[in-house]
C-alpha cells in the first residue's frame, strides 16, 4: 500500500481554540494586555459574580517595567462602589493568575460590560448514547467499520427522535 496521507502544509490539523491566543496575541498586547488568557479567563480569575459587572480593559506598566501596573476595569455604573470594595482582592487574584506582582493598581471607568454567553446545558454526543438493544444485536455482524458506526449513529437519531 501507500504512505499515510500527509496534509501539503502546515502539519496535523490543530483545533481553533489552539490557534485563538496565537491569533489575537498581537491585538491584545497593543491594547495593554501582556495575556490574552487575562480576558478570556476573567471569570476563573475573579469569579462569576464580578466578571458580569466588570471587565478588564489594559493593563498599562511603567516603561520598561513587567510589574506593578495599572489594570484598567471597565465597571456596570450602579456597581462600581461594590467594585470599589473588592479591588484588593481583585489585584491579589490577578497577580495570582500571573504568578508574581503584575498590577498594584486599579483604576476604574463606568461603562458597559459586554454579556458573556451562557454556556449551554450540554446533551452527550450522538456517539454516547446508547443504540436501543433490538438494534444492537444487528448492527454486530457488519464488517466494515465506517458503514457500522454509520448505521449506529443511523439507529442512534431515529431512537432520539422517537424519545422526542
Amino acid at each position: 500500500m501507500g504512505q499515510p496521507y500527509e496534509r501539503p502544509r502546515g502539519g496535523q490539523a490543530r483545533p481553533i481554540a489552539e490557534l485563538m491566543p496565537d491569533i489575537g496575541r498581537t491585538a491584545f498586547r497593543r491594547f495593554g494586555f501582556v495575556q490574552s488568557s487575562v480576558v478570556t479567563r476573567w471569570p476563573e480569575i475573579v469569579g462569576p459574580i464580578h466578571a458580569n459587572v466588570c471587565m478588564p480593559e489594559a493593563i498599562r506598566f511603567p516603561p520598561g517595567e513587567k510589574s506593578d501596573g495599572i489594570l484598567q476595569l471597565v465597571v456596570l455604573p450602579a456597581h462600581a462602589p461594590i467594585i470599589t470594595h473588592v479591588i484588593p482582592e481583585i489585584i491579589e487574584r490577578v497577580n495570582r493568575f500571573f504568578g508574581y506582582q503584575a498590577v498594584s493598581k486599579v483604576k476604574m471607568r463606568q461603562g458597559e460590560v459586554m454579556a458573556r454567553p451562557k454556556s449551554p446545558a450540554r446533551a452527550a454526543p450522538p456517539s454516547l448514547k446508547p443504540i436501543p438493544i433490538e438494534l444492537g444485536d444487528s448492527l454486530r455482524d457488519i464488517g466494515d467499520p465506517e458503514l457500522k458506526a454509520v448505521l449506529e449513529s443511523l439507529a442512534r437519531s431515529i431512537a432520539h427522535q422517537d424519545e422526542a
